[in-house]
């Protein structure tokens, strides 16, 4: 995601391989996409090292869950940590190299899909805060407010998609 000017270079980076500066954004979601829990890094964190955090506080807050599925981002080392460390599976969903151009795959879109829902609300559309715990509370907020929006449509019977 790009930072404004406002984002403090210490909490800011580059990310080498999407070429985009400023902060990656880090969700666990339940299998319908709803939030579970965010983190927010500076673009040059890896994806495995910004997991570890990620999935311990995912663990702390919701020690029912016993499976998460990755991208290939997240293989290596990670994958045995969390067994012997969280006591959580991590299964890594993978393209194949026969796979050629755009291809959904199983599980992956959902989260994907969570992350549109989010930069719905134009406030997410850049990184504008200088702390990222700020950015992590408002990203948690968007994602209440889609829950709480569709609630409502359901209580009151209308069918308008969020």
């Amino acid at each position: 995601m790009r930072a404004s000017a406002s984002v403090p270079v210490s909490s800011s980076g580059y990310d080498g391989g999407k070429k985009v500066p400023g902060r990656k954004r880090h969700i666990v979601t339940d299998t319908l996409g709803l939030l579970l829990v965010v983190a927010v890094t500076a673009a040059n964190v890896g994806d495995r090292d910004a997991a570890v955090p990620l999935l311990r506080r995912l663990r702390s807050l919701h020690r029912e869950i016993t499976l998460v599925w990755a991208d290939g981002g997240y293989t290596g080392g990670l994958v045995s940590w969390c067994r012997q460390e969280l006591a959580l599976t991590l299964e890594v969903v993978k393209r194949t190299d026969a796979m050629e151009g755009f291809v959904v795959l199983p599980r992956r879109w959902v989260v994907e899909r969570s992350l549109a829902w989010i930069m719905n609300a134009r406030r997410h559309a850049r990184d504008y805060e200088r702390l990222v715990q700020h950015s992590e509370s408002l990203i948690t907020w968007a994602a209440i407010t889609l829950v709480t929006r569709r609630i409502s449509r359901q209580a009151h019977g209308t069918s308008a998609r969020a």
